[in-house]
């Protein structure tokens, strides 16, 4: 794979993301709730004057919620013609994938089937190589 990526940490796992979706890093300071939100999104932050939906990629995963705090990191992608700040636990380098996707070893769970496109070699530890897209259009199933 010639793939460049962002390599991260989110929701306590070594996860990954193409670097050709991310257009920056940020960090954020406020993040202001919406009414009748989707429950994997935190709310709106500014950018440079601009609004961003803030994905809460924990919620995404079916994981919790994260305890947002001024300072958190958030990387900031494109889906769908509009841009969004995945809030991650941290942002860690900027690597070069030394594999291709492979399936995931037995998986870790629903909502990271759900997201991730495979596990990828690095130079370090591998990588879970997650899809943008997926963290935001998160399905949520109907509570019974």
């Amino acid at each position: 794979m010639d793939e460049t990526l962002v390599l991260l940490t989110l929701a306590g796992r070594r996860a990954a993301l193409p670097a050709s979706a991310v257009g920056s890093v940020i960090e954020i300071e406020t993040i202001v709730p919406v009414p009748k939100a989707a429950p994997h999104i935190a709310g709106l932050t500014a950018m440079r004057s601009q609004a961003l939906t803030v994905v809460d990629c924990r919620a995404a995963l079916g994981l919790g919620s994260h305890q947002s705090k001024p300072g958190d990191r958030a990387v900031v992608v494109t889906v769908g013609g509009h841009q969004y700040a995945l809030l991650v636990d941290g942002v860690d380098d900027v690597e070069a994938a030394l594999s291709e996707p492979r399936a995931i070893a037995g998986g870790f769970g629903k909502g990271w089937d759900e997201a991730a496109i495979g596990m990828v070699e690095t130079s370090g530890e591998p990588a879970l190589l997650v899809d943008p897209g997926q963290l935001v259009n998160a399905k949520f199933e109907a509570a019974a």
